[in-house]
């Protein structure tokens, strides 16, 4: 299938990047600035992604469309596009756990559309080699080779639909999960006291984790709202593989706590954080 046109649901700092990267390969690539804001607009133009104005035009346009949304909006990202007779590929990017991916996909084929799961790995796209799109399912090549020549890295696996979607998960469960668990460590080292000690200890015996655990958390504090869903698509993944999800809805817990740093241009220094997360779980007094 010759690609002509590929549309973004939605430009957001993820998903603007993916679709400048498609642009390498495919003639035009569009999105749509009905009930999007204005930093999606000026995230677009810099893009030079060409508004489609609504989704009807998208749709009715696209021969590919791939789906870069918050975990809770997947379906009803898909249900949209599939109401709107969508038959050519539809991507789904997003982080899901590999059910939902399948559930997903039902969606778009019920509808006469093809469905390539996918998972990203890696922030947005800023140069070669930092990003990575895993994609699982017939499709998947069609949909690698519209990013052909551009930075983002499109890699396709075995496995079929929902493959793409638990290589994010696991990979997922440990960076951003072990981001949680030092950022919660921190807290209750600072609640018992024994915060220099701690990193006096890990001077001497991990040398390198005090400094990671702090630049790590810094960086999380403007993203954690976004990873609160994924945290839980985490924790439902394991819990279908018959393992305790709790890890991760804890993780979820602890960047909940983070929520108020939203898409901040610069995140307080780590020992400001640390104790945000210490008193979001403090008893209320009366």
């Amino acid at each position: 299938m010759s690609v002509s046109t590929l549309g973004i649901l939605h430009p957001g700092k993820m998903g603007s990047t993916i679709a400048a990267s498609a642009k390498a390969a495919v003639p035009r690539v569009v999105w749509t600035s009905a009930g999007r804001s204005s930093a999606s607009a000026w995230r677009a133009a810099a893009a030079g992604l060409e508004d489609a104005v609504t989704v009807t035009n998208l749709v009715r346009d696209s021969d590919v469309i791939v789906s870069v949304c918050p975990p809770h909006a997947a379906e009803s990202v898909a249900e949209e596009v599939a109401a709107l007779g969508f038959r050519g590929l539809y991507a789904d990017a997003n982080a899901v756990s590999p059910s939902r991916a399948r559930a997903i996909a039902g969606i778009i084929q019920r509808a006469g559309g093809q469905f390539v799961d996918g998972g990203i790995v890696g922030g947005p796209v800023q140069r070669a080699g930092t990003t990575r799109l895993y994609l699982s399912g017939d499709g998947a090549g069609q949909v690698a080779a519209c990013f052909e020549g551009g930075p983002l890295q499109a890699i396709v696996i075995g496995g079929g639909i929902g493959s793409a979607s638990a290589l994010k998960m696991v990979y997922a469960a440990q960076t951003k999960g072990t981001t949680a668990l030092l950022s919660a460590i921190l807290a209750v080292a600072r609640h018992e006291g024994v915060e220099q000690e701690l990193f006096q200890e890990w001077s001497m015996s991990q040398p390198w984790l005090g400094e990671r655990a702090l630049r790590q958390l810094e960086g999380a504090a403007d993203r954690a709202w976004r990873w609160v869903g994924e945290m839980e698509e985490i924790a439902a993944t394991f819990e279908e593989a018959g393992l305790p999800g709790g890890f991760h809805l804890a993780a979820a817990d602890v960047y909940r706590r983070l929520e108020a740093h939203a898409d901040e241009a610069s995140a307080p220094p780590a020992s400001t954080l640390v104790q945000e997360i210490l008193d979001a779980g403090a008893p209320a007094h009366h």
